[in-house]
């Protein structure tokens, strides 16, 4: 690590902090060294790193040769290789551990990001090698092919047919996104980092051992004495769930959903309309009537009209299941003499006491067998019974000291790193999600894949066992199942490597392995007292995975309606004020008082940080369409680990990557589609 100094750095000074991103990594695996790589070393890196994927570009394109798959796809596809390098660390810190600096370089990146991007897609040259080659592609085997025909794709789709104004509007309209989902994802991050609530001696009533240790785990993080309730999901809902003063519970719930909305400099609400001008328009310039249609094109559901008759199949039995259960909580809260209505910050604390009483089941029983090591445990457990995974901590070099690392090998073969960076600290964004600093490919020689998973699990207090609701459990498999999809990813090309696949069937690897967490033998075997180490007894267990469909309705309709709130923004008609327009449609489609979307528009990550899950957040839904049949082949034959379906699953879908469009993959693995059906019986909606 390097100080700042006052004066100019000799030249051998930014050669040396260059040369750390310039060539492959010496260290075992080719393990980024993190403890070698200083914020100060990314801005002359992203600019080296710039100039030497600018030359690559220029050298293809003046390639006076015919274009070949070799001279143009494979040459774009080894390409950059230094930007990878510079992007995968700065982005990891970026999401994991900022700071001011990394903030301020966040916003000097994106514009010169972006910038990159629309030479590279609108660069008439380039394109047209690509163009020919696709006009005579039927000599190539069947993955250079896929390959060939995502960049044609991926080009045409970002303007490289267009000319004129609608070329350099469109350019601009890129950067300006850029800049403003960075600025979204920012306010949110520093609305998290700065809400907390202390919590005095006599305002404890109700919390469990485990949150009032969980509280003085986040003061301390931050530098606090006491204990303090952050707006961390993992803290949040326990305490939304447990604690007997309603005037706490409303004035936290209330911080939670008013991210990105508080009339700061934090506020998100012009950068949302903004952000929905520009897609509305980029759409136009394209051709397509709405963002939706854009966005939705190269998907599996293909139109709105489709994700609008999924969403709406469930929507109806959730909110029935609903207004059922409300009609119950609300009977539990005038029973403790709280007139009026059922509140959102009233419904987690009555749905875990009439769980208590109607099925004998208090969740805060079940927090000290879920341990986190243990759960951890399971998850490769489950990846060695299926895919003959196995996982052994490394002491390799971590981005941040609360980071575990692995080493995964198959059969002997080394089959990639797995890091794990799980608790939640005021630096790291909310959420949880999987990345990788390497890919899987092997087209520039046998290149395994560097994945890490992060989370935002409530850390505990020095000395003590970190423990994980049932939530955070299914949380941590959800990620695993995406870091497996790409340490098992085996095909040739980064292009169309291990997540690299239509964003709703991204979902399918991920929350299909959720549903080993819930197979008896795991829970059995790895839930454990954190004190005793005594396993979870039969009737807990029991009770346990009975209660798996309890509160299906309040979970659907949360995030149903996150998945329409953002389908009606990208419709086509680009609301003056966003808020007010999207209360409008979910009092419209009858949203219950009681309940507010998962991911409300100010700080709805998802869709506003980038233009990932934008028009795409239904994709867990249609995902969860498939991930209920597809466990349904594992339960016909009576074994959760049966070898032959494990097989079939690894050949087509956890190492398939993009290699194949998402639905020729799925029928290769299962036979058939499914229908909404499954789904609803999985989540218990249908008598």
């Amino acid at each position: 690590m390097f100080a700042l100094r006052s004066c100019p750095p000799p030249p051998e000074f930014g050669e040396w902090l260059l040369s750390i991103f310039r060539t492959a990594w010496t260290t075992p695996h080719g393990v980024p060294p993190f403890d070698s790589i200083s914020d100060d070393m990314f801005a002359p890196a992203l600019e080296d790193a710039l100039a030497e994927a600018r030359d690559g570009i220029r050298k293809i394109t003046e390639n006076r040769a015919p274009a070949t798959f070799d001279n143009t796809i494979v040459a774009l596809e080894t390409n950059g290789k230094m930007l990878d390098r510079v992007l995968s660390v700065f982005f990891n810190r970026a999401g994991t551990d900022a700071n001011d600096v990394i903030k301020g370089l966040q916003r000097e990146f994106s514009p010169k990001l972006s910038a990159y991007h629309s030479e590279v897609t609108l660069n008439s040259e380039l394109f047209a090698r690509i163009d020919a080659l696709f006009e005579e592609c039927d000599g190539l085997e069947p993955e250079a092919k896929r390959v060939l025909e995502l960049y044609h794709r991926s080009f045409v789709r970002a303007g490289a047919r267009l000319e004129g104004h609608d070329r350099d509007r469109l350019t601009s309209i890129m950067a300006e996104l850029s800049k403003l989902g960075t600025e979204f994802s920012q306010n949110v991050q520093q609305d998290e980092e700065e809400w907390c609530m202390l919590l005095a001696d006599d305002e404890l009533a109700g919390l469990p051992d485990f949150v009032v240790s969980s509280t003085e785990a986040a003061a301390a993080e931050r530098g606090e004495t006491g204990r303090v309730v952050t707006l961390s999901r993992s803290l949040i809902v326990p305490f939304l769930e447990s604690s007997h003063r309603r005037d706490l519970r409303e004035k936290a719930y209330k911080a939670w959903v008013a991210r990105g909305r508080n009339g700061d400099a934090n506020d998100n609400r012009d950068i949302v309309r903004r952000i929905l001008e520009l897609r509305q328009e980029r759409a136009k310039i394209l051709g397509y009537e709405s963002f939706s249609d854009f966005k939705l094109e190269t998907e599996m559901a293909k139109t709105p009209e489709t994700v609008r008759e999924l969403l709406m199949a469930v929507w109806t039995p959730a909110k029935a299941q609903v207004e059922r259960d409300a009609k119950e909580l609300r009977a539990l809260m005038y029973a403790d003499g709280i007139n009026g209505e059922l509140e959102p910050w009233d419904w987690h604390f009555y749905a875990a006491k009439h769980q208590r009483e109607t099925q004998d089941l208090d969740m805060a029983q079940i927090k000290p067998y879920l341990q986190l090591e243990n759960i951890i445990e399971a998850a490769f457990d489950c990846a060695e019974r299926l895919f003959g995974l196995k996982f052994k901590a490394a002491d390799l070099p971590r981005p941040h000291k609360d980071a575990q690392i692995w080493e995964v090998e198959k059969n002997g073969r080394h089959m990639g790193v797995f890091i794990g960076d799980y608790f939640n600290r005021p630096s790291k964004r909310s959420g949880a999600w999987c990345s990788s600093f390497r890919s899987q490919s092997k087209v520039d020689g046998d290149v395994r894949p560097i994945v890490i998973n992060v989370c935002n699990f409530a850390k505990p207090k020095k000395g003590q066992p970190a423990l994980l609701t049932y939530d955070d459990a299914r949380t941590l498999f959800h990620e695993f199942g995406h870091a497996l999809h790409s340490l098992l990813s085996d095909v040739t090309y980064p292009r169309i490597s291990g997540t690299s696949v239509a964003r709703d069937f991204v979902e399918l690897p991920s929350q299909l392995y959720e549903h080993w967490l819930s197979v008896p033998e795991i829970l059995s075997k790895h839930a454990r007292h954190a004190i005793t180490g005594e396993a979870m007894p039969l009737e807990l267990l029991e009770k346990l995975l009975s209660a798996e469909n309890y509160g299906q309705g309040f979970a659907t309709v949360e995030y149903v309606a996150s998945a329409l709130l953002d389908l009606h923004f990208h419709s086509g008609k680009t609301p003056k004020d966003p808020l007010a327009s999207g209360r409008e449609m979910l009092a419209r489609i009858g949203m219950p008082s009681s309940i507010s979307p998962r991911h409300d528009t100010t700080h709805f990550l998802h869709i506003f940080s980038s233009d990932g899950y934008s028009s795409g957040y239904y994709s867990y839904m249609w995902s969860e369409v498939m991930d209920a049949d597809a466990f349904s082949a594992f339960e016909e034959t009576g074994d959760p680990f049966d070898a032959e379906i494990a097989e079939k699953l690894e050949k087509w879908i956890y190492s398939a990557g993009g290699k194949e469009e998402a639905e020729t993959l799925y029928l290769g693995f299962r036979g058939a589609m499914p229908n909404v059906s499954a789904l609803l019986k999985q989540r218990g909606l249908v008598g």
